[in-house]
């Protein structure tokens, strides 16, 4: 089996690493666990400039989405091979729009199932451009497992 695991560091997507790992899944089962995160120039375009102190802050805020990202996938490899020493993990942090992205990974990895959590931190973004797990579960050409919190009110 192939599995997408998309995550954002949010107590949704660390619900899903846990639901994920609780699944009792064939021997040599892949996983890739995604992270994307939005450049800030996606949901404000014009805040790019030529200016140094923008160049700066825009450098600056890449390295550290790509530090946070890899932090977050790597945490979720450990949760997962604790649960299952025989998972075939693979991580991958990419930027752009999260619905995009995790769709491409999904194709590409030709997954089975996709698994993300029921929310995530980008409200901002899900308010402007959609629920990211409400997207792949309607357009996702694999099964998707959307997990939620049962005891969140």
């Amino acid at each position: 089996m192939k599995i997408v695991l998309a995550i954002d560091g949010s107590d949704f997507s660390k619900l899903a690493v846990k639901e994920l790992a609780k699944l009792p899944l064939q021997n040599e089962s892949e996983v890739c666990i995604i992270n994307v995160y939005e450049h800030p120039a996606i949901s404000t375009p014009s805040l790019i400039t030529s200016t140094s102190s923008i160049n700066s802050y825009y450098k600056e805020f890449l390295s550290n989405a790509e530090k946070i990202g890899k932090k977050i996938v790597s945490e979720a490899g450990k949760v997962l091979k604790e649960k299952n020493s025989s998972l075939r993990i693979t991580t991958n942090v990419v930027s752009g729009l999260p619905k995009k992205e995790i769709l491409e990974k999904a194709e590409s990895f030709d997954a089975d199932l996709i698994v993300v959590g029921s929310q995530g931190q980008g409200a901002f973004s899900r308010l402007l451009l959609g629920s990211v797990s409400q997207y792949l579960a309607t357009h996702a050409k694999c099964s998707v497992m959307i997990v939620k919190d049962k005891d969140a009110k």
